[in-house]
């Protein structure tokens, strides 16, 4: 019990270094989603049109199949990558342009680079959500480990789940967020 405690109060600082770093790469203020359009635009999909290392890849694939999985796994790691642009990040998180202000609140620090997600495992519940087991890291060191969120299919992508990314922003600030509670 005092290991976790111990363990605890570790953890919940280095998350908010690992969140915040995460969300200083953000740095506009759009609000624009994927998911209004009902379809995906080559910049909500292609690597190339948004300048960053990451894939985003979308996928259509029935529950349970390797192209979702991957589709997930994609997603995930970018939207947590701290090289990833707002616009992007804003688009692969569910319900994004709702968070805007909050991403753009953590912006700017200079370790923003250095922030990452390593998915472990991903289980396809249905054909639009599914459970995502990952890791939370910092100059590729695991800083936030055995974490799960939700993954929706959302305007034909695979995003992280809202509820996943206020969970993370709660552990940061010990209390969650007013976006979170609306």
């Amino acid at each position: 019990m005092r290991f976790n405690l111990l363990a605890r109060r570790i953890a919940a600082p280095a998350l908010g270094l690992v969140l915040a770093v995460t969300m200083a790469a953000c740095s506009s203020s759009s609000s624009t989603s994927a998911t209004g359009s009902g379809s995906t635009s080559a910049a909500a999909s292609s690597p190339a049109a948004t300048g960053s290392s990451a894939p985003a890849a979308s996928s259509s694939a029935t529950a349970g199949s390797s192209a979702a999985v991957a589709a997930i796994t994609a997603n995930w790691e970018a939207f947590f990558d701290g090289k990833t642009s707002a616009a992007k990040k804003i688009s692969l998180l569910q319900n994004g342009s709702k968070f805007a202000t909050v991403i753009n609140a953590q912006a700017g620090s200079g370790l923003a680079s250095t922030a990452g997600a390593k998915v472990t495992a991903v289980v396809v519940n249905s054909a639009t959500s599914a459970t995502v087991s990952y890791g939370i890291t910092l100059n590729g060191q695991s800083a936030l480990a055995n974490q799960t969120g939700t993954a929706v299919y959302q305007g034909g992508i695979w995003k992280v789940g809202d509820v996943s990314f206020c969970s993370l922003l709660t552990l940061e600030n010990d209390k969650a967020p007013a976006v979170c509670s609306g």
